[in-house]
């Protein structure tokens, strides 16, 4: 099985994802990892070169390599992925998505400098500037995100909290389809 973690950039796919995939026994895949090793560059450096549009190709590429895979791996996603094209419909065929959703207040809290800096969109920005940019943009990605097969509200939880409604969810995701 294949499960996808989806949502803003900082709500946690790939910390949360580090955590799961041992505890089902799954593998990790991290797609904007996955990315930048085979192009040898970072996202942004990817955005500055190659463009957006090149990344995008990138991430359905390996939609695409997933839909045919038979490893039980934990996805997590770029922020984009699944706001573009059809892509988070072909994660629904491929499997369970989780929308990991937090309030913009909660994700400005959990981007550190770092995150901000290697974040060409955000780099720069201070709290009061980050809060009004995800407040504006958050809203046009939702209706991709509310897709989920889960949308877990995780303002309040903890990350172990987090993980047993996932596996709770997968558990229920997997009886109802077979």
């Amino acid at each position: 099985m294949t499960l996808f973690l989806i949502g803003y950039m900082g709500c946690g796919k790939s910390k949360l994802g580090r955590k799961l995939a041992p505890e089902l026994g799954y593998k990790l895949l991290d797609s904007d990892k996955v990315i930048e090793q085979a192009a040898g560059m970072t996202v942004a450096e990817i955005f500055a070169e190659k463009g957006e549009p090149w990344f995008r190709r990138r991430e359905r590429m390996v939609l695409e390599w997933l839909s045919e895979s038979s490893d039980n791996l934990v996805v997590s996603t770029g922020g984009g992925m699944a706001c573009k094209g059809d892509n988070i419909e072909v994660m629904k065929s491929i499997g369970p998505t989780v929308y990991l959703k937090r309030s913009p207040a909660n994700i400005v809290g959990r981007i550190s400098e770092h995150g901000r800096w290697k974040r060409p969109a955000i780099r720069g920005m201070n709290d009061e500037q980050l809060l009004e940019y995800i407040t504006h943009n958050l809203p046009d990605r939702e209706p991709y995100y509310s897709q989920a097969s889960l949308v877990l509200e995780c303002d309040g939880l903890s990350d172990e909290q987090i993980i047993e409604q996932i596996k709770q969810h997968i558990t229920e995701y997997d009886k109802s389809n077979k």
